[in-house]
């Protein structure tokens, strides 16, 4: 945690616990309670945290869909245009629309086309890389990769007054270890 001085300002309010079913318990209720702005970390994914949190569906399964749909359609449709418009060349007999023969370069297409908008998306869309963020911050933060879990409410939360969710954090039912605060300097 950075000294105290002028430069410093509030980032939020960070609850620390070591259960996981304590933090998904603590954001239900701050979630009950009215509070939007807030993020959960753990060292591991925990089932249910998601909707505690109100996080929404993710879009890139939609995504991901409409690429390969895209990839398969231009590996076809580039095909029919080389075989019968571009290059027409008889070959054993075949029609030139012979679209058994089209599969394997649409099927490729598909996955190449899919693989990439989902690795590209994943990564756009979880807003990485991030390689600094003021939770970094916070006390015992360093343990979130191994065996603590935390609750963050931001100051930008519409509900946020800093009386007011540092003491509902320091009542929920499943007790925090500490309540601190967050600061980016």
């Amino acid at each position: 945690m950075h000294e105290d001085n002028q430069e410093d300002k509030l980032y939020g309010i960070v609850a620390e616990f070591d259960d996981p079913d304590a933090l998904v318990a603590a954001s239900q209720s701050a979630y009950d309670k009215g509070y939007r702005v807030m993020e959960g970390y753990s060292p591991f994914p925990i089932h249910g945290i998601d909707d505690a949190l109100g996080i929404p569906e993710t879009k890139l399964p939609r995504l991901t869909l409409a690429a390969g749909l895209t990839g398969a359609c231009t590996g076809f449709a580039l095909q029919c245009f080389a075989s019968m418009q571009h290059y027409p060349y008889d070959i054993g007999g075949r029609p030139y629309f012979s679209w058994p023969a089209f599969i394997p370069v649409t099927f490729e297409l598909n996955i190449l086309f899919a693989a990439f908008t989902t690795g590209i998306g994943m990564l756009l869309l979880n807003g990485l890389p991030l390689p600094y963020h003021p939770i970094m911050n916070a006390k015992n933060f360093d343990r979130a990769t191994s065996d603590r879990f935390f609750l963050c409410i931001e100051k930008t939360d519409p509900l946020y007054d800093e009386g007011n969710t540092r003491e509902f954090l320091e009542n929920l039912d499943h007790k925090p270890l500490d309540v601190t605060e967050v600061v980016e300097p």
